[in-house]
């Protein structure tokens, strides 16, 4: 009973994967032949199956920045840079389609250090790190039996000079892994959706204003208080947004 249900999974899954290729096609003709309302529809049938990829987002992108749809154009390209974040295509349009936001928001100056450990971070993934480390243990472990059964100076020095770079290796790629995943663990961006939002210094609306923004602003989500959103901007100004104004990437 289990593989005939296990079968039928599978035929199901090859079903939609065909039927999300043929949609997926026909998106990308209507697109070519300026229809784009039509070519969101079809790519948004195909986000409906739970498929993602950074191709699709990025074509989902593509056809709202043609209609000028400020906000859905940045977050789909910023979902694809999600999913492909050394994709210059993609960085390339993102620039564009933030061009058509109003709100100019300054980004807080990152130190000389911070850049550094940032691009050095950024070189890999949370899980990469992780594998590079795990690399490192097996280097490690195999110079030290090499250091123990090598019976010249030469070979036994080599050999624990190679132990002692590999381990170091090893606990810089366990700090790297870590201090992505902390990285990623905080960073939870969303994109502002409504035409035009007032953010409160409080989280409900008979508190004052503290600033306007408008569609298309990135902000990071710092909080969460019923239908209330605590964000924080670029320029490090925070507020409490209504939750239904921005989407979260």
């Amino acid at each position: 009973m289990k593989k005939l249900i296990y079968i039928l999974s599978l035929l199901l899954s090859f079903g939609v994967m065909a039927q999300n290729q043929s949609l997926f096609e026909k998106a990308n003709a209507l697109y070519n032949q300026g229809k784009y309302a039509e070519a969101i529809d079809n790519y948004e049938a195909i986000l409906a199956t739970k498929n993602h990829s950074a191709e699709l987002y990025f074509n989902l992108a593509n056809a709202n920045y043609k209609l000028n749809n400020i906000a859905p154009s940045i977050y789909y390209y910023e979902k694809a840079l999600q999913l492909a974040p050394n994709d210059e295509d993609i960085k390339h349009n993102l620039t564009f389609a933030k061009n058509m936001t109003v709100d100019a928001i300054d980004v807080l100056p990152v130190s000389g250090f911070g850049k550094i450990t940032s691009k050095i971070t950024n070189l890999m993934t949370f899980d990469g790190w992780a594998k590079t480390a795990v690399a490192f243990v097996f280097c490690f472990v195999i110079l030290i039996l090499a250091y123990y059964f090598s019976y010249t100076t030469i070979k036994k020095r080599l050999a624990f000079i190679g132990s002692i770079v590999a381990l170091t290796l090893m606990l810089s790629s366990l700090v790297l892994a870590f201090h992505q995943f902390n990285v990623y663990k905080k960073d939870k961006p969303a994109i502002v959706f409504a035409q035009e939002s007032i953010v409160k210094s409080e989280p409900n609306s008979r508190s004052e204003q503290a600033f306007i923004l408008h569609e298309g602003t990135k902000v990071q989500i710092i909080d969460t208080i019923n239908t209330w959103k605590k964000i924080k901007l670029a320029d490090g100004k925070t507020g409490w947004i209504s939750s239904k104004d921005i989407k979260a990437l």
